[in-house]
């Protein structure tokens, strides 16, 4: 799963080929920038770690020189369960700020993949500096009853690179308010458990405030943000974005904090985005989160489409309802 183009961005990203039953492609192949670490580990935790740890050195010198690595996998299989907390190890031992963002598999995808997941996922929050979950129920609380499997699936892993892009995008994109990688360090490093909203709006007027809305009401979000020590704020736009709005998106997501959060936010330019505002709010340092009910008229069924899609920063699947 390639989740971000080598020309669009100056961030190198790891790819890992999911298993069969999620995008058909070949199954159980982890690689970093070429680096092949995990072979026919479809459903086997072991074997994905076992072949990880056999080329510990490779993944190594691949990630070696790494500020920052994003270890992405849909736990429950045998190469994201069992490799990538060996991957996140390694990085993290390279001194790299290292973030998981993970999917909890389906409810029917069975008992047996969802306890490996769970096994997984705890085991790559030791590993990781933050890592986000994401759990695929959510999403299919507010799909279209018509939505189908694969598209299910399809929507799932473009959650996962949505996450990626905002907080590279921080980073790389010229913005109106610059963020460093400093300060990406600063709310992600050793912060625990993180929770990730993403909102869009192409509304004509008050977009800004009703994307900072929408990705409050995230599906992806199931706590308050009150209980979370840092919050990282992404907000991007074309070159028509405002400082008023830029000021409007921050201070809807300041208003759910408390006085003592750590909120770092950046605003960045795209020419693709005209007329339009995303929001990204990464929420860090929170204990295990309660679930909260999700309302899907509320998310998906007020959001609107775009006639001008955004390339590789197009809307997730479920945005686009």
């Amino acid at each position: 799963m390639r989740l971000l183009e080598p020309e669009r961005s100056a961030w190198n990203s790891a790819r890992r080929r999911p298993d069969p039953e999620h995008l058909g492609r070949p199954a159980g192949e982890v690689d970093v920038d070429g680096v092949h670490v995990a072979q026919h580990a479809v459903a086997e935790p072991a074997i994905g770690r076992q072949a990880a740890e056999e080329s510990y050195d490779q993944v190594k010198q691949a990630l070696r020189g790494a500020d920052m690595v994003f270890v992405t996998a849909g736990e429950g299989g045998g190469t994201g369960t069992g490799a990538a907390p060996i991957v996140a190890q390694i990085a993290r031992s390279l001194g790299a700020l290292t973030v998981g963002i993970v999917t909890l598999p389906f409810r029917f995808e069975g008992t047996k993949r969802r306890g490996a997941a769970m096994a997984g996922i705890d085991e790559l929050r030791t590993a990781c500096d933050t890592t986000i979950v994401i759990p695929n129920d959510r999403l299919l609380e507010v799909l279209d009853k018509s939505t189908s499997m694969l598209d299910a699936f399809k929507i799932a892993d473009d959650v996962l690179r949505q996450g990626v892009q905002g907080i590279c995008d921080l980073i790389t994109l010229p913005g109106l308010i610059n963020l460093d990688f400093a300060d990406v360090r600063t709310i992600m490093e050793n912060s625990g458990a993180a929770l990730m909203g993403i909102g869009f709006s192409s509304a004509p007027e008050g977009r800004a405030r009703e994307a900072a809305e929408r990705a409050l009401r995230s599906p992806l979000i199931d706590t308050e943000l009150g209980a979370a020590r840092g919050i990282l704020l992404s907000i991007a736009g074309g070159d028509d974005l405002s400082l008023i709005e830029v000021n409007e998106a921050a201070e809807v997501i300041r208003q759910t904090a408390t006085d003592d959060t750590q909120i770092i936010f950046g605003a960045t330019i795209d020419e693709r985005l005209t007329g339009q505002v995303w929001v990204t709010v990464i929420a860090t340092g929170l204990a295990s989160p309660s679930s909260r009910p999700v309302a899907r008229s509320s998310f998906v069924s007020s959001l609107t489409s775009t006639s001008e899609q955004r390339d590789e920063l197009e809307p997730p699947a479920f945005l686009r309802n």
